[in-house]
């Protein structure tokens, strides 16, 4: 069963972080087109993605990282576990903002294809915290990596 749960827990996280990565590169790319039909498809494919891939990895990781951490008999407040849950909370944090702020960029690129105008000032200030909140949640997820990898005695 051990073997069984820490396969699902790393596709798990392996499904995170490569989707992650992709939509960040997906939406850069489209992003700097700044033609608002190709905004709009790519980031309309983003929000399926993420609904598909990450939401579902979101909700596996808790559930295979605990059976894992009793079926190895490893407590929960061993300090590099409870570090990665306060680093997977700080993930959590900045993805779900992300996740309306996309349905928005989706939105307001869909608005100004179909009416032939030019992006907003409204989706340059929406994409900008987009683009800022990756980073904080990028390095909480290499940090988990890490601790995952390590395992180092961390007293808590």
């Amino acid at each position: 069963m051990e073997e069984l749960l820490r396969f699902l827990h790393v596709i798990g996280a392996a499904i995170l972080f490569g989707t992650g990565l992709g939509i960040a590169f997906f939406m850069v790319m489209a992003h700097r087109t700044g033609d608002a039909a190709k905004i709009a498809h790519v980031v309309g494919t983003v929000v399926v993605a993420d609904t598909v891939f990450t939401a579902t990895a979101v909700v596996i990781q808790p559930i295979t990282g605990v059976l894992l951490a009793r079926e190895i008999g490893w407590p929960l407040t061993e300090g590099w576990i409870v570090l990665s849950i306060a680093l997977y909370v700080v993930t959590g944090l900045f993805w779900l903002p992300v996740v309306f702020i996309q349905i928005r960029l989706r939105d307001i690129a869909r608005d100004a294809a179909l009416s032939g105008s030019s992006l907003p000032e409204a989706y340059r200030r929406l994409y900008r915290i987009w683009f800022a909140c990756g980073f904080p949640a990028f390095f909480a997820v290499l940090g988990i990596f890490w601790l995952m990898l390590a395992r180092p005695a961390i007293t808590i």
